[in-house]
């Protein structure tokens, strides 16, 4: 009788060799095809018009209202794409109930934006500069913080694998179009990240409200080198690894004594002054 043992899914006939692979190696390959397969929806006219004219952006499903699909029409026509057409009211999309998707929504791959490297080292006008977020979790305020971050010239915007707002329709919605030409990574490590740009150079600062240094002396004093901006989420702010980890905490200065800003308003003030001073 042959006697027949199991190993992670597979037989082997007694006196084969059996070739198990480590736990953690099964793991990393089945998390890796999970986020190959892993689509987002996004949904509004901006976000999906946006999405249509990008060359980069690979979508799977295209559905519109009559009404949308005259208003994109021209997005349509470039994309080569042909939209399902769904009655307003019962709305194919999977979406949120609470989602005002404009009669648009669109099934996608996430874009890629190549590593740490490709983003710090691009060449461009004036000296680079990035945000860095630590645990802003809110897809309304990343979105937001996109938007900045493109009219402020940003190389990139990064945050990390966990805790932090991944590509989702509601941030693609806030962003409006900024998520298809922004750089947006997510890194597994924050300190690790701040760390390496470090030794390429980068200033990093963290912009935290009781810092004694003012944002506008720091950029203006280094005004021809490549800085990164951390920022924390609304309410705990920078974690104290992120602090210890920076080479300096700046503050934004206020007039008064009133001093908090929403997260994303407080980037769009701290890009508009890297950029005067860069």
């Amino acid at each position: 009788m042959t006697t027949v043992f199991k190993a992670e899914g597979q037989t082997k006939a007694k006196g084969a060799k059996i070739m198990k692979k480590p736990t953690w190696v099964i793991e990393k390959e089945q998390a890796k095809k999970a986020a190959k397969a892993e689509t987002v929806w996004l949904f509004g006219l901006h976000a999906v018009r946006d999405a249509l004219m990008n060359p980069n952006r690979s979508i799977i499903r295209l559905i519109l209202t009559r009404n949308a699909a005259d208003k994109l029409a021209d997005a349509v026509a470039a994309s080569g794409i042909t939209p399902e057409i769904s009655d307003p009211r019962r709305f194919a999309a999977p979406l949120d109930s609470g989602s005002v998707h404009q009669g648009a929504a669109a099934e996608v791959k996430p874009l890629t934006w190549g590593t740490l490297e490709d983003v710090a080292l691009a060449s461009g006008e004036g000296a680079p500069r990035l945000v860095l977020l630590d645990q802003v979790t809110d897809p309304h305020n990343v979105g937001a913080i996109l938007r900045s971050a493109e009219v402020f010239g940003a190389s990139a915007v990064i945050g990390t694998q966990r805790h932090s707002a991944p590509e989702t329709g509601a941030l693609a919605k806030t962003a409006s179009g900024a998520l298809e030409r922004q750089p947006y990574l997510r890194l597994r490590n924050l300190s690790d990240t701040i760390v390496e740009l470090q030794r390429m150079g980068y200033l990093v600062i963290g912009l935290d409200g009781e810092a004694e240094e003012t944002i506008d002396a720091v950029a203006a004093a280094n005004r021809d080198r490549a800085i990164a901006i951390v920022l924390g989420a609304e309410g705990p702010g920078l974690r104290q690894r992120t602090k210890e980890t920076v080479d300096q905490l700046v503050k934004i200065a206020f007039a008064g004594e009133f001093g908090s800003l929403n997260v994303s308003n407080a980037a769009a003030v701290a890009l508009h002054t890297l950029r005067t001073y860069g």
